[in-house]
């Protein structure tokens, strides 16, 4: 019985470790790649019982029923064999020619392995018993595993060859395929060398879990992608595409913080305003008014370009100086505002902006150094408006 209990603990611990995989795929991230996963499971799992049934059949000598047995284990065995090279193709998502030929050797073996056991019936090519009741192995069960042996082997070589030149998942899902076809090399030949052993069994048990293992990794990545992305989404401004005000109230967070903390030495505020905007939506339509706050979008952008840019109104934005926009911060505004002058002139966008920097003896918050900011851009547009009049 110690031959059936190997193969009922295999078949214990698959059901464990896979049962969120047995359940129906339909809502899964990759719901192709999850059915076939499934069917190479189940097949697995099939083998499984008939090797259990195997070795309680062949313990009692009831043979007529563990000759059935055996061509049912031989079956499920090629089955499921053909169900992993479904799901290899499926799951590197590449439909080359060592795919194609993947396919083609599984049903290939599978044609075989149908053929030669309805021949065993007449020969015992693939296995048989003799006067004493002893199971022998034929030739065409070595032909069998040596294709098997061969067709794993090569996957291995392949996959890893081609994983060592990838990066992120496709990377990992070509080395799980490598992995796991190196750990069914090794327990076919096992196999081959000692027939009466459960090995194969055993083989198909740490490959799956090693498939099962990168399976739910890459499921895992790409559910914090995911995250990550609607994250980042939350976070932008719909029209312009730069931080929004959801963003900025987290950073003047993050500084309060760090002014408490002690570990923000400097930094600076500028804050934006855009002239007329009121006057291009009411004599041009909203789509114009739209255009006309990507356009100072783009105006500001393009001239603060390492600096965080937020939209915190319909035609307000802040950008707040670090690094080194903080160090060339007057050379930068300077040149900003005469650009702005020039545009006002030729009626282009008009922006008013303000700015103001942190003041460790007389800050206590970011909103002490927005204020300034803030009251300086409003003078700014003052004199713009006074500008125009001229």
């Amino acid at each position: 019985m110690y031959y059936a209990s190997y193969g009922l603990l295999a078949l214990v611990v698959m059901i464990t470790v896979n049962y969120a995989a047995l359940k129906n795929p339909k809502n899964a991230k990759r719901p192709l790649v999850r059915s076939r996963y499934r069917q190479f499971l189940i097949g697995i799992m099939l083998y499984l019982v008939t090797d259990i049934l195997w070795g309680i059949l062949y313990d009692r000598q009831l043979l007529a029923l563990t000759y059935v047995d055996t061509v049912a284990y031989f079956l499920l065995m090629v089955t499921s064999l053909l169900f992993w090279t479904r799901f290899v193709v499926s799951y590197l998502e590449n439909k080359g020619f060592f795919e194609k030929l993947l396919l083609g050797v599984g049903y290939l073996l599978t044609t075989y392995t149908i053929v030669v056991l309805g021949i065993n019936f007449f020969t015992p090519i693939v296995f048989g018993f003799d006067e004493k009741g002893q199971y022998f192995p034929g030739q065409a069960r070595f032909v069998m595993l040596i294709v098997q042996i061969c067709l794993f082997f090569a996957t291995s070589a392949y996959t890893l060859i081609i994983a060592y030149r990838l990066k992120g998942l496709s990377r990992s899902h070509y080395r799980a395929i490598g992995i796991s076809g190196i750990v069914m090399t090794v327990f076919v030949i096992l196999q081959s060398l000692w027939p009466l052993q459960p090995l194969y069994g055993v083989g198909c048990l740490l490959a799956t879990c090693v498939i099962h293992t990168f399976v739910y990794f890459d499921e895992m990545t790409e559910h914090t992608q995911e995250i990550d992305s609607a994250k980042q989404m939350a976070y932008l401004d719909a029209l312009t595409g730069v931080n929004n005000k959801l963003a900025y109230q987290e950073k003047q967070a993050e500084i309060d913080v760090e002014l408490v903390s002690g570990s923000l030495k400097s930094f600076g505020v500028i804050v934006f305003d855009l002239n007329g905007l009121k006057n291009v939506n009411d004599t041009r339509g909203h789509e114009a008014g739209d255009e006309y706050i990507k356009q100072a979008c783009n105006e500001i952008s393009q001239k603060f370009t390492h600096s965080s840019l937020y939209r915190i109104g319909g035609d307000e934005f802040v950008i707040i100086l670090e690094g080194r926009d903080f160090v060339d911060r007057n050379r930068l505004l300077l040149t900003f505002e005469e650009e702005i002058e020039k545009n006002q002139e030729e009626g282009r966008v008009v922006i008013s902006s303000g700015m103001g920097v942190f003041k460790p003896y007389d800050d206590k918050c970011y909103n002490d150094v927005f204020v300034r900011a803030d009251r300086k851009m409003y003078e700014r547009k003052g004199y713009l408006k006074g500008l125009a009049k001229e």
